[in-house]
């Protein structure tokens, strides 16, 4: 993707849609250079009654009457705190209309209202235009059901300044990390493996500049990570716990954070299956590993000074005559032992060992973990939001901050100590399952039992955002790539 960052307006640049924007109520698109193509913008928006509300879009077709061919008008909805947020859907509703007009090249042009705050704005202007332009159609034999790809973006923003330049950089590089999280999610099951993907781990990570290992059954079982194991003894995919490290290279880390991504490639449900309907979007379970070896991929890049470690635990839960069943009573890799309450609760299993390993074996400052966990999270906050559990306030802050400058919707949920006690009952410390009322804040508290009291650690539950089935702005239906932007932000931050 080529972008350039300008002075000038979409009226000067060469491009197959040129798109300005106005907000509610506004009675012309804001940030024009030509003021002729303003006032004629003007007139079609009270000709065709445009009101400038959130979705609203407003086609010219010029007739000769302006160099470009085609203008768009996007509306942004109402003015809203958060900079950067109504840019971002807006540029990436002009993206999907591009590829609809079969547009290689986008004109963007900013609203004055934007120059204030105009290095957030043009960094969450590129996100939003390379996610909206976003398509997974690597399957499609059929030439006339592919959309035309977006190549380059033209983007006006006033002077364009060597630090534009670099958060329009920044901006590419955060949507290319969640292009390659979708990509890894949309895939396959069948060709998406525990094998396959620690394949493309180690690819990545060579191209990255990460160090990179690879954990197979034989491994994992000397370790001692038995209940991630027993997760997998119903497949025969043998599955892959991959480790990668990135170490900035110019100055000593200030920190050592760890991420662990839950990678379930498959979940059936295991023994307590799973109904059918539901199984369709279940290649999406390995979405939180997907958007933490999307953002390794990107910490270089961003000049991340923390050293950084990536846990991903990559399983199949199927349901084959060596599948782990409900009573089974498991060991784990802190010690602890876990009774098997519900199979289809198999993503705590598999983070439980990793949380232990990575505390015992990395001594790290802070861990986050990213999982698809539980649909409890999905009925609490719906399917755009995020839900974080955290006993650290600091933590917990940091992350909110960085998912509101990305433009991802996370909101803090609690862990009540007393609810650990629907933990403990039956033949084992610990059961994986607590029973219907508040699963998000049990499976968050059966991950913290694996964790010093201590130690900054934060879980987020993506269970709702990480896929959708109805087109968003920034996502077409499928993967979204969620927490990826969040989780970059945060590391740059630190």
């Amino acid at each position: 993707m080529r972008i350039r960052v300008s002075a000038d307006g979409p009226s000067s640049a060469k491009v197959d849609l040129a798109a300005c924007f106005a907000y509610d109520g506004d009675r012309k698109p804001s940030g024009l250079v030509d003021r002729a193509l303003e006032r004629e913008l003007a007139r079609q928006m009270k000709a065709e009654n445009f009101l400038g509300r959130a979705g609203d879009l407003l086609i010219w077709n010029t007739d000769g009457r302006s160099q470009l061919c085609r203008h768009l008008v996007v509306g942004l909805g109402r003015r809203r705190d958060t900079p950067g947020e109504a840019i971002r859907s807006g540029c990436a509703r002009a993206a999907k209309e591009a590829s609809r007009f079969s547009a290689r090249s986008l004109g963007l042009c900013l609203p004055d209202e934007s120059r204030s705050s105009a290095e957030v704005e043009v960094r969450a202007a590129i996100e939003g235009a390379l996610l909206g332009a976003y398509q997974f159609d690597r399957h499609l034999t059929d030439p006339t059901r592919r959309n035309v790809p977006l190549e380059s973006i033209e983007l006006t923003a006033g002077p364009a300044s060597a630090k534009l330049k670099r958060v329009a950089t920044l901006g590419q590089l955060g949507a290319e990390a969640v292009c390659l999280a979708r990509d890894l999610v949309n895939e396959a099951p069948s060709r998406m493996t525990p094998q396959v993907m620690s394949r493309i781990a180690a690819k990545h990570a060579k191209s990255a500049g990460l160090s990179c290992k690879i954990l197979g059954p034989a491994e994992l079982r000397k370790i001692g990570m038995t209940a991630l194991l027993a997760v997998s003894r119903g497949t025969r995919e043998p599955p892959r716990v991959v480790h990668l490290t990135y170490r900035p290279s110019r100055r000593k880390p200030v920190a050592r954070i760890v991420l662990i991504g839950k990678g379930v490639t498959f979940d059936s449900g295991g023994l307590n299956l799973k109904p059918g309907e539901y199984m369709l979007t279940m290649k999406s379970d390995m979405a939180g590993a997907a958007a933490v070896l999307a953002t390794m991929t990107a910490l270089g890049h961003v000049g991340c000074s923390v050293e950084v470690h990536a846990l991903l635990g990559l399983v199949e839960n199927m349901t084959g005559a060596g599948a782990y069943k409900p009573g089974d009573i498991l060991d784990t890799f802190a010690g602890k032992t876990v009774e098997v309450g519900n199979t289809d609760a198999e993503g705590r299993l598999v983070l439980c060992d990793l949380l232990a390993y990575a505390e015992k074996k990395l001594k790290p400052s802070r861990i986050v973990d990213v999982a698809t966990l539980t649909g409890a999270c999905v009925v609490a906050l719906g399917t755009q939001a995020s839900g974080l559990f955290t006993r650290h306030e600091k933590l917990r802050d940091e992350l909110l901050d960085a998912g509101a400058a990305a433009g991802e919707k996370i909101w803090p949920l609690p862990m009540y100590e007393e609810y650990l006690q629907l933990l403990q009952k039956g033949p084992a410390d610990l059961r994986n399952v607590a029973g219907r009322w508040g699963g998000g804040i049990t499976a968050a508290l059966f991950l913290g039992e694996f964790l010093s009291r201590e130690l900054p650690w934060a879980h987020l539950d993506i269970a709702g955002p990480a896929f959708t089935e109805t087109e968003l702005p920034e996502a077409a239906i499928g993967a979204t790539g969620s927490a990826v932007l969040t989780l970059t932000r945060w590391l740059e931050n630190l």
